[in-house]
């Protein structure tokens, strides 16, 4: 098991990597504008259409029966995964088909008609980007068949192939001659083509990766139809939890709706700085999930009341004591992020140094986030889909509003900050309303030990920030003034071994006991050297 674990970790790692590459090149290719605005809001749709179709349902659903059906025999377990490949192939296509006929409604439906992006570009995208619906769900779903029968790596590894489909692409596109239209719009353009066709084509490959890794286990598909009971069960948590992914996508449709009112490059930055503070909660954040969440399980079932708080406060003191000295980097050092990766290129170094910010707000909401989807899944753990549906549907309603009180005071240039800001903002709401639910039907959920270590971990963070900030000030005062690309790595260089050398440090320091398992398994992997 911790083997497999390790080369998940690795897996996952070089796929953040590799997806953070691809994310660089695009920007570098295409600039912070109104290309990459329209590729980037066609990029998401086929996303939206998965999750809606199969995203929370499939764990929530098709994981648990596909569990029972293997405990009753290998043999059935494999009928069971192709009657669930089959009705899966079957929804995906019908609702490809259905995306596709309608990409121009869905294009006005993300953008509005108050929009600086281009509407008929983006239209353009979708047609080529919108049958990724398929792969998408097939992807989804052939891990979870993967995962099911015991096989991790490969599945964590099939994302790779993506994003170098991605990257290679972006290879061919640059070496092509010329531009694409965008006034008027030609869908035979050929860079257009490029783009779009290279884009699905990575999702469709990585797909095909795991059906051939899965014809090694020695599964074999045939067509399987008709209906199954059991589904009936699940019924009730499958209802909610579709009513807590569509909440979500109305949320991020609002967010994206309001942030093409501002600048061009606005829906592009907010996607990407998005992305980027995503990257440490899905190294560690989900990491963490991953280990606690067979205790958590196992204690609610069993009832087991003070396991399942203890380790639900272990879950939260964690989150906060290893992601918020990251997240105070993000803060400190977010635009000279955006301006050492971002400024490449067709990227300007004022559009970078925009996105850094815009991470930075992103990134303070990070540990918020964290306690939220951590609380989350306490809630499935206890049977309970409707709760965390409302409790997202209040973190959505006040984001909403909050995106469109910066729609009618900031200027459009700052207004993906806005949205930014309102978005950490609704998360923080987020944990405090899960943890004051929590309490209601728990009792004593240790929130006063939770309370010591955020403070304990924002104290070292805050001043590991300062020392950083001093340094860097010393450092720039004797190189002087530096070309904005050299000062950026510079700053992220001092910025980043100041805050998470200090913040670390003084949390083991003050023998802070969340950080206890990383610290042995340090003087573990000392002693064997």
């Amino acid at each position: 098991m911790s083997r497999a674990s390790g080369a998940m970790a690795v897996a996952t790692m070089t796929s953040r990597i590799s997806g953070l590459l691809a994310k660089v090149l695009l920007v570098a290719v295409l600039g912070l504008g109104v290309i990459n605005d329209s590729y980037t809001v066609a990029n998401t749709l086929p996303t939206v259409i998965n999750e809606l179709l199969l995203g929370g349902v499939l764990t929530s659903i098709a994981v648990p029966l596909l569990v029972r059906a293997q405990q009753d025999g290998p043999e059935h377990g494999e009928s069971y995964a192709q009657w669930m490949m089959t009705m899966g192939a079957v929804l995906l296509v019908g609702a490809t088909a259905l995306a596709v006929a309608a990409a121009p409604l869905l294009t006005d439906l993300y953008l509005g008609s108050q929009t600086r992006a281009n509407a008929a570009l983006t239209t353009a995208f979708a047609y080529l980007l919108l049958p990724g619906v398929v792969f998408y769900g097939m992807s989804a779903l052939l891990a979870a068949i993967l995962n099911v029968r015991g096989v991790f790596g490969p599945p964590a590894w099939a994302p790779v192939v993506n994003n170098l489909v991605v990257i290679i692409t972006l290879g061919v596109y640059t070496a092509v001659p010329g531009e694409i239209s965008t006034h008027p719009v030609r869908m035979g353009d050929t860079k257009l083509l490029i783009l779009g066709i290279g884009t699905a084509l990575g999702i469709t490959l990585q797909a095909v990766t795991m059906v051939l890794v899965l014809k090694r286990t020695g599964f074999r598909f045939r067509w399987r139809w008709g209906w199954d009971h059991r589904l009936s069960e699940f019924g009730s948590l499958a209802f909610w939890v579709l009513v807590y992914t569509i909440f979500s996508q109305i949320g991020m449709m609002v967010a994206i709706r309001v942030t093409s009112q501002g600048t061009p490059g606005s829906v592009a930055t907010f996607h990407y700085a998005w992305l980027l503070s995503q990257m440490p909660y899905g190294v560690l954040g989900v990491s963490l999930l991953t280990a606690l969440m067979p205790r958590i399980s196992r204690a609610a079932t069993e009832q087991d009341t003070e396991n399942f708080v203890s380790d639900l406060s272990l879950g939260t003191r964690m989150s906060t004591v290893l992601l918020m000295p990251i997240s105070a980097l993000m803060l400190v050092a977010g635009d000279a992020i955006g301006v050492a990766f971002f400024s490449l290129g067709q990227g300007s170094v004022a559009a970078a140094d925009r996105l850094g910010i815009t991470l930075g707000f992103f990134a303070a909401g990070m540990v918020p986030f964290a306690i939220t989807m951590l609380q989350l899944r306490a809630f499935y753990a206890l049977k309970d889909s409707r709760t965390p549906a409302i409790i997202n549907a209040i973190m959505v309603a006040v984001r909403s509003v909050l995106c469109y009180v910066s729609l009618a005071v900031l200027d459009p240039q700052h207004l993906v900050m806005g949205v930014a800001v309102a978005m950490s903002l609704s998360f923080l709401l987020g944990a405090i309303v899960g943890q004051i639910w929590l309490h209601a039907r728990l009792g004593r959920l240790r929130t006063g030990s939770a309370l010591i270590s955020i403070a304990r971990a924002a104290a070292a963070s805050g001043v590991a920030s300062a020392a950083a900030i001093a340094a860097l000030g010393g450092i720039r005062a004797l190189t002087g003034p530096l070309a904005p690309v050299p000062s950026a790595w510079l700053a992220l260089s001092v910025e980043s071994a100041v805050i998470l050398v200090l913040s670390f440090g003084l949390l083991a320091l003050f023998r802070v006991p969340e950080l206890a398992p990383a610290t042995e398994r340090l003087r573990r992997l000392v002693r064997r050297e």
